[in-house]
């Protein structure tokens, strides 16, 4: 590739001065937030997690990157905006990144980490997996009384050749359908599928493994698993009955459940027309659909309005008012959909560009991960702060995005951050905070 950035650039004139500009600035950095990356990944160890998860068939004796130091690399990359593994042939040589990572040297280029997502197996993945998990229960102060498990399925669209690829006629697209769990803004769990599956596929078995590590760190925790009407399955279901685990999941609508509320219905549509307010009602009955070993509990919420009826049902085995178990439980499910945005959208959860499907699946994990260590330093440094609830692509530009001039000697490495940052108190507040133990 040519060197297109070694001239000099001209942008006009501010009065009689002339205005140039060259890429000749030196050890300089755009991303300075990367060392509270540093910070976090210390309290968590996150990267030698990983790094100790990964199988590495590498000659130990010959190696000149380890493998901790790669995975920093690479997550620290995603968090700070840098998708492609190609942006580290010039990260290899930031001074920052260098220092963030621990290394005064040229870091890996694109090769190596190139290497490294083509040779995963699905030890591999299910290890880091089991990370995600490891890093939820060790972030718990004490052990908590109840925890919800949301379950969820999204779409990565494939624009390639790769392995499995599959059309999807609800997303009218060629994709994967990664499963997701969180627990409140943690994330369990990243499966990456196929797309002509089942959407509820490989969630029983999921949440099995998770429920049985989450009892051997706390025995008496209680469980909930929460999910839409795509995970209304009798496996699912039966398991969480025999296991003592609670489910609030939704069930898909049918002609027998609309005639069980049409007296409902008729009531509001009703009193509608008598006074033209929106009528909204939450109601319960027992309902064994045929598959069904025996009836069980039915919540709906249903409305009506100008657009007509609109009843929502949700199947539960958990005491509560019906009131409680809709607004209150199931309809927070929702945050569980804002977090896999996160992670797809400003973390680049879907660049699954690989030929193999493996490689992609790590790809997703290490974005999942990325994940963690944006919402960990959400929660370490920043909750007092006015980034408290910000998004990861809000908490990178403002926060981490930040210009940064790097001396280094054999006895100090100083970093001189952009002195007008807007930020500079609440980057100051969140160094203070992870330098303490």
């Amino acid at each position: 590739m040519p060197n297109c950035t070694a001239g000099l650039m001209s942008f006009g004139r501010l009065g009689r001065c002339h205005i140039e500009a060259n890429f000749e600035g030196g050890a300089l950095s755009s991303d300075g937030g990367l060392m509270l990356l540093r910070q976090v990944d210390r309290h968590l160890g996150l990267s030698k997690a990983v790094a100790d998860a990964l199988h590495d068939p590498r000659n130990q004796d010959r190696i000149v990157h380890e493998m901790r130091d790669l995975v920093a690399q690479r997550l620290y990359a995603l968090c700070c905006g840098h998708e492609d593994l190609n942006d580290h042939a010039a990260l290899r040589r930031d001074p920052l990144m260098q220092t963030a990572v621990g290394r005064s040297e040229d870091l890996g280029s694109s090769p190596p980490l190139c290497r490294l997502e083509k040779r995963a197996t699905r030890s591999d993945v299910v290890a880091l997996n089991r990370v995600l998990v490891e890093q939820f229960i060790a972030s718990q102060p004490r052990a908590p009384e109840e925890l919800v498990l949301d379950v969820d399925a999204s779409d990565i669209p494939l624009h390639g050749d790769q392995e499995l690829k599959e059309f999807h006629a609800y997303y009218d697209s060629h994709c994967y359908l990664p499963l997701y769990v969180f627990c409140g803004k943690a994330m369990l769990a990243c499966v990456l599928r196929r797309s002509r599956i089942d959407g509820a596929r490989h969630a029983a078995a999921v949440i099995k493994l998770i429920v049985t590590r989450l009892r051997q760190a706390w025995p008496r925790v209680r469980l909930i698993v929460r999910g839409d009407s795509g995970f209304c399955r009798q496996r699912l279901i039966r398991w969480c009955e025999r296991q003592d685990v609670g489910y609030v999941i939704g069930l898909a609508r049918n002609a027998v459940l609309h005639r069980q509320v049409e007296g409902w219905e008729r009531l509001m549509e009703h009193r509608y027309s008598a006074g033209g307010i929106k009528q909204r009602l939450i109601r319960e009955f027992p309902y064994a659909a045929q598959t069904w070993d025996r009836p069980r509990r039915v919540v709906t919420r249903l409305e009506f309005g100008a657009q007509g009826s609109n009843p929502r049902f949700i199947v539960t085995n958990l005491d509560g008012t019906p009131a409680d178990l809709y607004d209150g439980l199931y309809c927070l499910r929702g945050e569980a959909e804002n977090r896999i945005k996160e992670t797809q959208l400003d973390l680049f959860g879907t660049r699954a560009s690989c030929r193999r499907f493996l490689a992609n699946w790590l790809r997703v994990l290490f974005s999942a991960l990325a994940y963690t260590l944006m919402q960990r330093l959400r929660e370490l440094a920043l909750a007092n702060t006015e980034l408290a609830k910000a998004s990861a692509a809000t908490i990178r530009v403002r926060l981490l995005k930040i210009g940064a001039a790097v001396l280094r000697n054999t006895r100090r490495i100083r970093i001189l951050l952009a002195s007008h940052h807007p930020l500079r108190d609440v980057y100051f507040m969140a160094a203070n905070t992870l330098a303490s133990p």
